[in-house]
């Protein structure tokens, strides 16, 4: 999940009265507003104001992010901006079910304990130094994103708790002895799971929603092969290149670990032999992934083949249907992800984000598409210092810039994919940019500055090898 933010309660609390007056205020001026001869109707202004509330919102977050698009969907039906069937209808939406589906697979991994079992396999392989006991951590986490699109669960339930552990048994804790390795690990996990986040349809819940604008705004499907195909060689460049620049420039001062590699055993060696539970989640987990590889072959929906593994993990007793109910991160996201997904798709239908199009298009009229791309490109990086999550980064600005680039004339799937992997690498700069941040950051081994200094530093490779290595490799794969 990607619905954290930094926003205190407080703050939050003394907002709600203007984020409120923000959605009445726009949604009368939206009643109000005459058809122009533009022919876009009063029903289109008004889903305009409403969605721009939502995604303030969503971003200041003076209520939780679900509780904020339900007040969204409740206007839009309120107001008529959308027949109450249509204002309801991403519920019935496929991929906010394999969305749901998937954040049930990540309780399955922290349940059986698989997901701690491969970490361990990991560092008892790679663990004796402390870069490769970075690479331990990162492998799994890559693993996982095949399928879990919760980045939260990942992080928070599997490989924060490890990373800890190992960073406490060389008695490294915040403070003076944070430097010991600890603090190196909560910086290395994270730069390494925004990469990760971005090599995946399912690396963060936000990819599917940011696949969807994509097929609205240019007619591109980012299946989920065709996702991780073009995002596969960039990113192992990136995991090859950005960790160990971390490693340079803020180095632990524990750099030999064998006592990792000992640790891991003496867990495994606890944990036991795979247990039947952990056999069946592995079997599913490696079903699920196959058939999402090989859509095109037997053409089961993504959604459905998410079910079919939920369905098998609850009749052979993995997962208890109480567990799924209790799941609340996993119906949050139903709750924001489904409101949000038919009133993007809706506002798409106005002709709305068209016009804006071709308003902001005059801006870079006589520009060759790569200088628009570049410059775009990086405005659009760099203004993930203002927002507290990838989706509302995405939410707010993946359509409008994806437009103005294309009808600034870049190739279709350049601008898609670039766009779509900038949405994860850009939430690097700070702790607060992806779910993550603040369950490393919170841990409280390293400082702000430290930080987002090197979230800085980490976005200049990034970015390059994206650009460069990204776009040699599309067209090697014949995307442009």
């Amino acid at each position: 999940m990607d619905t954290n933010s930094p926003v205190t309660p407080q703050a939050g609390r003394r907002l709600v009265p203007l984020v409120k007056w923000g959605v009445v205020v726009g949604c009368g001026l939206a009643v109000a507003f005459t058809p122009a001869p533009s022919g876009i109707t009063p029903q289109s202004w008004r889903l305009l104001a409403i969605f721009v509330a939502t995604i303030v919102g969503s971003i200041l977050r003076p209520v939780p992010g679900g509780a904020m698009v339900l007040l969204g969907v409740t206007a839009v039906a309120l107001t008529g901006a959308l027949p109450v069937t249509e204002a309801l209808g991403g519920y019935a939406d496929k991929t906010v079910w394999l969305v749901l589906a998937a954040f049930f697979m990540a309780r399955g991994m922290i349940k059986t304990g698989l997901g701690r079992r491969i970490a361990l396999r990991f560092i008892r392989a790679l663990g004796h130094r402390s870069l490769g006991l970075g690479y331990a951590l990162a492998a799994t986490d890559l693993i996982l994103a095949t399928v879990i699109p919760s980045n939260g669960a990942r992080s928070g339930g599997i490989m924060f708790p490890i990373a800890k552990s190992m960073a406490e048994a060389y008695d490294s804790r915040p403070g003076e002895t944070a430097g010991r390795l600890g603090a190196f690990l909560m910086c290395f996990m994270y730069q390494c799971e925004v990469i990760i986040c971005a090599m995946f349809l399912t690396g963060q819940a936000g990819n599917l929603l940011i696949a969807r604008f994509a097929a609205q705004a240019a007619g591109i499907e980012l299946s989920y092969a065709r996702w991780a195909a073009a995002a596969i060689v960039p990113g192992l460049v990136s995991l090859l290149v950005v960790p160990p620049l971390l490693y340079r420039l803020f180095p632990p001062e524990v750099r030999r670990t064998p006592e990792a590699s000992a640790f891991a055993q003496a867990e495994l060696d606890r944990m036991g032999p795979t247990s039947r539970s952990e056999k069946l989640m592995l079997l599913v987990f490696a079903l699920v992934a196959a058939l999402w590889t090989m859509t095109p072959l037997h053409e089961v929906d993504y959604a459905v083949v998410a079910l079919l593994g939920i369905c098998v993990l609850l009749l052979a007793g993995v997962l208890e249907w109480e567990e799924l109910l209790a799941e609340r991160a996993a119906w949050d996201v139903f709750i924001w992800y489904g409101g949000l997904v038919r009133m993007a798709e809706a506002l798409g239908e106005t002709g709305i984000t068209q016009r804006f199009a071709e308003a902001a298009s005059q801006f870079t009229v006589g520009w060759r598409w790569g200088a628009a791309l570049a410059l775009l490109a990086l405005i659009y990086f760099y203004a993930h210092y203002a927002f507290a999550s990838i989706t509302a980064h995405a939410l707010a600005m993946y359509t409008p810039f994806l437009v103005v680039v294309l009808a600034a004339g870049a190739p279709p799937y350049v601008a898609v994919l670039l766009l779509a992997y900038f949405s994860n690498l850009s939430a690097s700069l700070t702790h607060y940019g992806t779910t993550p941040g603040p369950i490393y950051f919170g841990a409280g081994y390293v400082s702000q500055q430290t930080w987002w200094r090197l979230g800085l530093i980490a976005s200049v490779p990034n970015i390059l090898i994206w650009s460069l290595v990204g776009l040699v490799w599309w067209k090697v794969l014949g995307l442009w």
